[in-house]
């Protein structure tokens, strides 16, 4: 990964005290790499006049005024950050907003984790899952009851899960190269399933062959252990400070109880893009780890 790459974030803003959740975050990790910020409104055709209980911005001029008011926040003091908004109305918001961050040419993405659904259906049907699904751009969501709770972002400790799918690696790059950036300390994951917690196709196996099933799982920790001891060795290399760990137990529930006993402050998850949000989330562990994790979770995608 050259570290390079990782230089601007584009942040989407509708206005809303809810959107603005993610600026604390996003403020701290572009003072920790050295990067820019970019502000961002699209104007939503035939949009809502509220939007999260609050008035939607519709018209240009007041959009391109909001934004500025934001960029002068004490919140960015130290940070160069500039402001574009998208004047021509659009239908579908989560496309320009991925369109944009190829036009825009960002590096990330930053966006909140509650949806135009509110605050009870995380992601279901949300902006940002649909942006996740469209962009080759990692996005970082951050959930607004962290700002709420007065969470300070530091981005020292990262988690990153891998499950030995080299296509996952791609994930690993960018996670690492981020890592570098904000001198964080690096702790990789490997989940091993115990018998009887298996979900998915694994359960029919699990239901009827399971001395099987638990054998298989057992024999599995030594490939991992072996696997992750190589990735560790060649992140060490490159600079970072990295440990590993391998949970017996389901992916999820694994990732969001290492983030919590070894003090993560970002998970990492690579992501398989796929046509449409709703084919990309469904039996995913990703919305799984969103609900549950206290920290910014940063999404790569993974092209197919």
């Amino acid at each position: 990964m050259d570290n390079s790459q990782i230089q601007s974030i584009l942040v989407p803003l509708d206005g809303s005290s809810l959107a603005e959740s993610v600026l604390p975050a996003t403020a701290m990790l572009a003072r920790k790499i050295g990067g820019t910020v970019k502000l961002f409104h699209v104007i939503e055709r035939d949009a809502p006049e509220k939007v999260h209980g609050q008035t939607h911005l519709t018209r240009p001029d007041e959009a391109e005024k909001y934004l500025a008011s934001v960029s002068a926040t004490n919140l960015f003091d130290g940070v160069t950050v500039t402001t574009h908004v998208h004047e021509t109305g659009v239908r579908d918001v989560s496309q320009s907003i991925s369109d944009h961050s190829e036009e825009l040419k960002v590096d990330l993405i930053v966006m909140c984790t509650h949806g135009s659904s509110g605050l009870k259906n995380l992601l279901v049907g949300s902006i940002a899952q649909q942006v996740i699904s469209l962009s080759g751009t990692p996005v970082m969501l951050v959930n607004p009851s962290m700002k709420k709770s007065g969470r300070v972002f530091n981005f020292d400790n990262f988690l990153i899960p891998l499950n030995g799918d080299p296509d996952h690696e791609h994930g690993l790059r960018f996670a690492s190269g981020l890592a570098l950036l904000c001198k964080a300390k690096v702790r990789l994951l490997f989940a091993v399933p115990r018998f009887g917690t298996m979900s998915g196709e694994l359960t029919i196996v699990n239901r009827y062959l399971p001395g099987t099933t638990s054998r298989m799982m057992d024999m599995l920790v030594p490939e991992a252990r072996e696997y992750l001891r190589g990735i560790q060795s060649r992140l060490a290399d490159s600079g970072l400070n990295v440990s590993s760990g391998i949970s017996r137990s389901i992916p999820a529930k694994a990732i969001v109880k290492t983030a919590k006993s070894v003090k993560s402050d970002l998970i990492v998850l690579a992501t398989h893009g796929k046509s449409g949000a709703k084919p990309f989330w469904e039996g995913s562990i990703t919305p799984q780890v969103i609900r549950a994790a206290k920290v910014p979770v940063l999404l790569v995608p993974v092209r197919e």
